[in-house]
């Protein structure tokens, strides 16, 4: 039957005798079949008897055949089948209840999966699937790894700005080095349409009054501030309709801040959120309520209720003086002054005994005389600028339209020293990290050491790939990709007792158990020959830090099989990202990355599954992909 279907789909290509590689390309397209173009030179090559690049009907069969009849498939099939040809309907509802772990099911989705997948008609009629058809299923985006469930927001967005991850990135108008490398506009065309939700902006007064974009006392080049408002415009909402945070870094002078606040307002009209929302005067409103809202992150003059006071006056020419306190740099040996870090309000009494046994850097600080235009000023509602000095005097002073940000190494240093005190400030204060001063290059550090304190706006150098941005990617995924990521409960919770370096006894662990199956056409090595592993990494609070590694197949790209059990206890998996990496292993030069993919530990589908696979720039690699089979218990 199969036989009959193919020959009816291909015997017109072969009206002519023989056709070429690019034909034998067409036709594996037309079949519906992803292919890898140099996988499929190498199969053809092998193939082609005569070798005069030339193929046959029975050699292109072949060649389908080696493409499209994997061993590990056929097997799975042969279980469920009940004479290794057909699986009736009933066959495929057994599959996927047992296998596929596809909880509240019903013979009418059954019917529908073989309605679209099975592609001979006489088959499909008799509402059966061929293995055509069953591994056309296998390969859909049905049995990926993430579950499509989570492709969608789905979680609450009613709940403060605070209670979020957002995604956010760090001097987005670079797309190289902080040094010499180009400012450039596709900075802010890539960022949001990746869901990003956090864009940064230099800013620094420029000829004939206009204000420009970036890196300040650098070799970068400059894009004019008109320019980059304008590309935010048009693409902020894209991929999410949640508000985008313009985090100025604002250089300016005041009247260059007036040019900057009326391009603002030009651009974005209504948009701009310039006055609080009716309901939330004295706390911070949600996601939802800000949808397809611009938010204007700088410092501020004032309170709220002054800036309301002023609605509707001309404020050209209205400028405030005020000082603020700039942190002197210190050195890293502790020369500066120390003390037991403060933390009023925030501390429970297991908190002061620990208190005694450590010391934190006190910042030391001078007066510095800040110019602020009362325009621009005005424009920033819940997302002020404060100087972050300690948890103690946020505790005391800071107020709920505050935000802090705080530099990698001093964000460090909290998560170790007083990660309870940082869970609690989060939970009240919107906190952002960036990198540090000395990453030139514009490397990045690793997110998930500030996210599991519940940092909202962990910045990341977005132009530079890595394993950073792989878990930035993943990390968002969630959600359907919003940008914004309900923190856990147990971040949010103003009495929680959670601290990511010590795992409560009475924890809820998760027992995630990954086989390693097989690989389906992996980037392709020398001649196709790569010696190809797998590593298999879990991300989270330290004590769930782990990786695992598969045997070395050697010489195999395009089909290798592992047949390997992963088992990973983690101890908070709401935290938790997994991270599957393909490599060639390389004895002397190391080895040669491959594709990987990353996602949520808990937005995994459970039995059989493909995983797709991303180049190290973030694109797809399909039909590069590992065949897998999950099972977790909690």
């Amino acid at each position: 039957m199969e036989n009959k279907w193919f020959l009816l789909m291909v015997r017109d290509d072969f009206k002519g005798g023989k056709i070429t590689l690019e034909k034998a390309l067409k036709l594996l397209e037309k079949l519906g079949i992803q292919c890898n173009t140099i996988h499929v030179k190498y199969i053809f090559k092998d193939n082609d008897r005569l070798k005069q690049g030339r193929i046959t009907i029975e050699e292109f069969r072949t060649i389908y055949r080696i493409i499209t009849y994997r061993e590990e498939i056929i097997e799975i099939f042969n279980t469920y089948s009940e004479n290794r040809k057909i699986l009736l309907e009933k066959n495929l509802v057994e599959f996927l209840m047992q296998e596929q772990y596809t909880l509240g099911f019903s013979k009418s989705i059954a019917s529908e999966i073989i309605q679209k997948y099975e592609p001979i008609e006489e088959v499909k009629q008799a509402h059966q699937m061929s293995f055509e058809g069953f591994r056309r299923y296998m390969d859909s985006s049905e049995c990926l790894l993430f579950d499509n469930k989570y492709d969608h927001v789905y979680q609450d967005m009613t709940h403060p700005l605070t209670d979020y991850f957002i995604s956010s990135s760090h001097n987005t108008y670079l797309i190289s080095d902080q040094l010499w490398g180009p400012s450039d506009l596709w900075g802010y065309i890539s960022a949001p349409v990746k869901g990003c939700r956090c864009l940064e902006i230099d800013c620094w007064d420029g000829s004939q009054n206009e204000p420009i974009v970036y890196h300040g006392y650098t070799f970068t080049s400059k894009l004019l501030f008109k320019t980059v408002i304008q590309a935010i415009h048009k693409y902020a909402f894209i991929a999410s309709e949640y508000p985008v945070v313009l985090s100025l870094e604002n250089h300016c002078s005041p009247s260059q801040q007036e040019v900057m606040a009326d391009t603002l307002l030009a651009t974005f009209g209504d948009a701009l959120l310039s006055y609080t929302l009716d309901n939330f005067s004295d706390r911070l409103p949600s996601p939802e309520a800000l949808k397809f809202k611009i938010l204007v992150r700088n410092k501020k003059i004032g309170t709220l209720h002054e800036t309301l006071e002023r609605k509707g006056s001309d404020k050209h020419g209205q400028v405030e003086e005020f000082e603020e306190e700039e942190e002197i740099e210190q050195e890293e040996d502790g020369s500066g002054a120390q003390e037991p870090e403060p933390v009023g309000d925030f501390q429970d009494d297991s908190a002061k005994e620990e208190q005694s046994k450590r010391v934190v850097r006190i910042p030391l600080f001078r007066k510095k005389k800040i110019k602020i235009s009362m325009a621009l000023s005005d424009l920033v509602i819940y997302t002020k600028v404060e100087k972050f000095k300690s948890f103690h005097h946020s505790n005391l002073y800071q107020q709920f339209n505050e935000s802090n940000s705080i530099g990698e190494s001093q964000a460090r240093k909290l998560t170790k020293l007083a990660a309870r005190e940082f869970i609690l400030h989060t939970r009240k204060f919107i906190t952002r990290v960036y990198p540090k001063a000395t990453r030139a290059d514009s490397s990045n550090f690793n997110p998930q050491e500030f996210w599991n304190v519940g940092c909202q706006m962990v910045a990341l150098n977005f132009q530079t790939p890595g394993l950073p941005m792989d878990l930035q990617n993943g990390k968002f995924l969630d959600n359907g990709c919003s940008g914004y990521v309900l923190k856990p409960r147990f971040l949010r919770d103003k009495k929680t007792k959670f601290n990511p370096h010590k795992v409560l006894i009475d924890n809820n662990p998760l027992t995630l158990t990954i086989r390693l199956i097989s690989g389906i056409q992996l980037p392709p090595s020398y001649q196709n020959k790569a010696d190809t592993l797998v590593i298999i990494e879990i991300f989270g609070v330290p004590n769930d830090q782990m990786k695992q590694q598969s045997r070395v197949v050697k010489k195999n790209a395009f089909n290798p099989r592992w047949n390997e059990t992963f088992t990973f206890v983690i101890q908070v998996p709401e935290l938790a990202l997994v991270r599957f990496v393909a490599e060639n292993q390389g004895l002397i030069a190391g080895n040669e990355f491959l594709g990987q993919y990353t996602l949520p530990v808990l937005c995994m589908n459970r039995g059989y599954r493909r995983v797709p696979l991303f180049s190290k720039m973030g694109e797809s690699l399909e039909p590069a992909s590992l065949f897998i089979y999950v099972w977790y218990i909690r």
